[in-house]
This record gives C-alpha cells, structure tokens and sequence, in this order.
C-alpha cells in the first residue's frame, strides 16, 4: 500500500464501499487495520462495509490461519440502476489503474488486478 492520503471533509466523489473493495483489489490479503487506514475509516466501520460487500455477493473471504485472503467477484454489476450492466471490475480497473499511477508518482507500490483474485 502507498503512503496513507491526507484525510477530507466534504462531500466526495466515491463511496466508502468503493475505496474498501479497491483497496482490497489492490491487496486481497490485507488486514482489516491497514484497509481503515488508507481509507480513513474506522476498523468497525471496514468491518461493516465488508460484511454488506459479502452479504451482497461482491466479495468473500477464506481464513487462511490469521489471515483473511478476500476474492472479489469481478462479473457482479454495480448496484445503482444509473450504473445498470457495469460490472465490479470496470470499476476497478479504473480505481487501480490510478491508484497504480499516483502510486508511481510518489515511489510506491500499488495496482493489483481486479479479475485475478
């Protein structure tokens, strides 16, 4: 993961279900801490969001010892009707292939593949 953003008020343009399921695209074994870190959520809060992305089929999880490795269902379409046939991964992609952009801006390391996990 890339240093941790400076934090915002205000209104933004992506929802924290979105920063949660690309910062796991971008780690699908990274800890809970590190995912409410770099998106300046609370650990109960990451909890929260991963349980709806889980109870609503975008993501699932195996236990491997203490660690969680995540696998995010790429084909699921996004759930607003304005977004109506977009698959998770379009997304994604998009998210990442910045993420991976600014993370070479700045030295670090980032953009994983959506499809792969």
């Amino acid at each position: 993961m890339g240093g941790v953003p400076e934090s915002h008020t205000g209104w933004t343009f992506l929802t924290n279900h979105a920063r949660v399921l690309a910062t796991i695209a971008d780690d699908p074994n990274v800890r809970i801490r590190d995912i409410a870190a770099h998106c300046r959520l609370t650990e109960r809060a990451v909890q929260k969001i991963i349980a709806d992305l889980e109870q609503d089929g975008y993501l699932s999880h195996t236990r491997e010892g203490r660690t969680n490795t995540y696998r995010i269902e790429p084909g699921k379409v996004l759930r607003h009707p304005a977004e109506a046939g977009l698959p998770v991964a379009s997304l994604l992609s998009l998210l990442l292939e910045d993420e991976a952009r600014r993370g070479r801006a700045d030295g670090s390391v980032g953009g994983g593949n959506p499809t792969a996990h």
